[in-house]
């Protein structure tokens, strides 16, 4: 069997695989919201596309359209870099199956890097790029020049891809490589936005505009980058997925805390340390929350030193964003960590209640760290007290009861110490994730409107305070939904187990 072959196998039984996922037919639903939403983001960047370049036209005289937005291409990739985290699985995912048997490993880190940096998710800036290009490019300078442009911003994107997938891997190995993209981006939005006039305007626009001119040396220059990204990630992933996936690690021994002072709370306070320790101890809990501290300081410390979150929308998502955003990455699949052991969990009475209870106090406690994070915003003024206090019980009381939901429909086990080849979660709980973000700025904007600045604020303070008050009602709700499912979740928790 020659390469070609293999590699047509390997799309084969991929294919295959997510046709016999046990979720398949059960999904389908969700299947077909996740193109609706792919579709919508599509066509909000065919809009942004054409009001751009008909609004640039007539803003900037003397200025080409597309030099204006070449100015400011740093931006389009570093939200890709970022949406990234969300949107794209590491390639190594597809690998896993196939390390023990007779297939050099080389070949399945190229062929899955191949596939992955040159992925279709790569043109999908396109939707807003092309409808741009042909009013600002194609029509007042020609064909030739805008293919070139797109080829440019193609290019572009690939590299933003492995240096994405660089990053990502170099995550597992350590959470403070975090601080190399902080850095960096940190560093090219200070010199966009910091001084009078942005210091990577006219680079990034001799840049773009190399490529509309089909300059050979600039296009060699960036395939170069490319295949340097390309290279780093093989060798880097081909040494810690084979790591990973024969387990091995290097174990030091700690002294861990006994939090004695638990024991007094009986069952409730053993579930505390239980979610201490899986926060602490596991690699995929412990990866999740030092990301989540990463991107809250990140985004407060950009609000903090610019301008360009000042506006109503902006401020809200950076305030709603670091209350949930710890609650949202374990509790949208919560009991999914806990199916690795669910049938100890199940030989105790109403231990899944004071599990339940454990997990709301738990989270509920981490919403303390947000306003130090948020404090120098606060007494700077750049952040209302009251939208501070509104977003925090609001997150508590009304948000978290809804995440806990999922508790009664999540039946995938998720691993707690795999971190590359690990799940990212199913369909369902990706669109929750995206309904949670956005649907309390509506109700924020909504209720400001109508009653005013802090009386909109109060309003959300008093949902969530009516959420607190009555959490242990519906959380022993949330208990028997699940103990009439259980058997059903069990099963889906052990399919799913080694998968």
């Amino acid at each position: 069997m020659n390469k070609y072959q293999l590699y047509k196998l390997l799309r084969k039984n991929e294919d295959l695989k997510n046709k016999r996922h046990p979720m398949f037919d059960k999904n389908r639903f969700m299947k077909f919201l996740m193109v609706f939403m792919w579709l919508y983001y599509a066509a909000i960047l065919i809009f942004m596309g054409v009001t751009m370049a008909i609004g640039m036209k007539g803003a900037y005289n003397g200025v080409a359209a597309f030099h204006v937005l070449d100015g400011w291409f740093p931006i389009v990739l570093l939200v890709d870099f970022w949406i990234r985290f969300v949107m794209q699985d590491t390639p190594v995912n597809q690998a896993k199956p196939y390390t023990l048997l007779p297939i050099r490993r080389s070949f399945l880190m190229h062929t899955y890097l191949i596939r992955s940096g040159f992925s279709l998710g790569n043109l999908y800036w396109g939707f807003m790029l092309v409808p741009f290009g042909l009013i600002a490019i194609a029509v007042p300078f020609g064909w030739i020049k805008f293919c070139g442009w797109l080829l440019g911003w193609w290019l572009l994107c690939i590299a933003n891809g492995f240096s994405y997938l660089f990053v990502r891997t170099l995550l597992t190995k350590h959470m403070a490589w975090l601080s190399l993209p902080i850095v960096i981006h940190g560093a090219i939005i200070a010199m966009m936005f910091v001084p009078e006039h942005n210091w990577l305007d006219m680079p990034c626009t001799v840049l773009l505009n190399a490529f509309a001119n089909w300059k050979v040396l600039y296009i060699i220059a960036v395939i170069a980058i490319i295949a340097f990204l390309y290279y780093a990630n093989f060798l880097l992933q081909n040494t810690m997925v084979y790591n990973e996936i024969s387990k091995k690690e290097e174990v030091e021994v700690k002294n861990t805390a006994k939090m004695s002072f638990l024991n007094r709370y009986g069952r409730l306070g053993e579930y505390l340390k239980l979610e201490v320790r899986m926060r602490t101890r596991n690699k995929t809990p412990k990866m999740q929350f030092a990301m989540g501290i990463g991107f809250m300081l990140f985004f407060s410390l950009i609000m903090y030193f610019t301008d360009a979150y000042d506006g109503g929308f902006m401020k809200s998502f950076i305030c709603l964003y670091n209350y949930i955003f710890l609650g949202l990455t374990t509790l949208i699949g919560v009991m999914c960590h806990e199916g690795n052991y669910i049938d100890g969990l199940m030989s105790r009475r109403e231990s899944i209640y004071q599990l339940l209870r454990a997990k709301y106090y738990f989270n509920s406690l981490l919403l303390i760290i947000p306003p130090l994070i948020m404090l120098p915003l606060m007494i700077a003024g750049k952040m209302s007290v009251w939208m501070n206090l509104g977003y925090l019980f609001f997150t508590v009381g009304v948000i978290y009861p809804i995440l806990f939901q999922m508790a009664v429909y999540n039946k995938d086990t998720f691993p707690l110490n795999q971190k590359i080849t690990g799940k990212q979660g199913n369909t369902m709980q990706q669109i929750i994730s995206m309904v949670i973000l956005f649907i309390p700025i509506g109700i924020e904007k909504l209720a400001t409107l109508a009653l005013g600045d802090p009386w909109g604020y109060i309003l959300l303070m008093c949902l969530g305070i009516v959420g607190v008050t009555t959490h242990k009602m519906w959380l022993k709700n949330i208990y028997h939904r699940f103990m009439v499912r259980r058997y059903i979740n069990m099963e889906g928790f052990r399919a799913t187990r080694n998968s």
